[in-house]
């Protein structure tokens, strides 16, 4: 099938354009154990998703796949079928390296996973910092993460030089909950661009993202199907693809329920970020640009709002900075 064409672009607050939607590449096996089949997934995901018309993609040192996601994303570029300029590359910092003489060396790790000179977008992946090290996940005795009391000011400060030493364009948080982004915003130097969060229709975030529209900050949306995968602590969940309200709005328009979150989620100026290694699936969660949903459409979708967190981060319990 053809390519779609490349998803509309909007502004940030320091005026680099991002895609309206982007891959994401979290693939959800737990920390450290990641199986030996999923090599090549996500590579293949990238590939596929450059042909369809993605120019968004998103990632983290965290999710261990930097380097399929880079030689993806550099095929495509020795192909002729990109030029970087018009990738909209993201990763993140992860929790163990918040103290601000880590920083740079770790971006500068995922540069090199990569393989390119630059990201468009680097975000502090949460508030929370772990024990400074190597280990992604530091545990204590009691099997408890062990935690590093690090300021978000200085992580942050640190993350600006950044900018200023040409590692990445922009920089930005994710799942800041609205204290922690006015404070943020009222000590930074370099103004964060994005804040990304959960987001979808039984989450709606609808204060979050009125305080980011008023601030000037885009919001990400990841898990716009609710990944319920990861909802391991909290029981069987309702699965978003499922809804029979949802699944009707498509009906009216002749799209399935994952093209109406997506839709929906663009239309209240969220960025969502839906994360597939089909190539079928990642076609249809691109090709949401020819219908657009009424105000009722919306409303109804809003409605559906539960305050249902999928993705608690669990690990962070106790620490002062725990955003939820």
């Amino acid at each position: 099938m053809p390519a779609l064409r490349p998803a509309p672009t909007v502004a940030l607050n320091d005026g680099t354009r991002i895609p309206v939607i982007g891959l994401g590449t979290y693939m959800g096996n737990p920390l450290g154990r990641r199986l030996e089949s999923d090599v090549g997934q996500v590579e293949q995901a990238v590939l596929d998703a450059i042909d369809i018309g993605y120019r968004h993609v998103d990632g983290a040192l965290l999710y261990q796949n930097e380097e399929e996601v880079g030689r993806a994303v550099r095929a495509k570029i020795a192909q002729g079928v990109i030029k970087r300029e018009d990738m909209f590359i993201c990763t993140k910092l992860w929790n163990n390296s918040h103290h601000p003489d880590a920083v740079e060396s770790t971006c500068r790790k995922s540069l090199s996973n990569l393989g390119l000179d630059y990201v468009d977008l680097y975000l502090m992946h949460w508030p929370v910092a772990f024990r400074d090290g190597d280990d992604l996940k530091p545990l204590g005795p009691d099997g408890k993460v062990l935690f590093s009391h690090v300021d978000i000011l200085d992580t942050w400060r640190a993350m600006e030089q950044l900018v200023r030493k040409g590692l990445t364009r922009s920089i930005g948080v994710s799942n800041f909950n609205e204290r922690q982004l006015r404070r943020l915003m009222d000590h930074c130097s370099i103004r964060p661009v994005v804040n990304q969060v959960e987001c979808h229709p039984y989450l709606s975030q609808a204060p979050l993202l009125a305080l980011c529209q008023q601030l000037g900050v885009r919001v990400v949306a990841y898990s716009p199907f609710g990944s319920p995968e990861s909802d391991w602590s909290l029981g069987k969940v309702d699965r978003l693809l499922d809804d029979p309200t949802i699944a009707e709005v498509g009906r009216r328009h002749g799209k399935t329920p994952g093209q109406v979150i997506l839709r929906s989620l663009v239309q209240r100026g969220a960025i969502p970020i839906p994360k597939s290694v089909t190539k079928s699936r990642i076609r249809e969660n691109f090709d949401i640009f020819d219908f657009e949903l009424s105000a009722q459409d919306m409303a109804t979708l809003e409605a559906l709002n539960k305050n249902r967190r999928m993705c608690p981060f669990l690990e962070g319990l106790g620490h002062p900075e725990y955003p939820f």
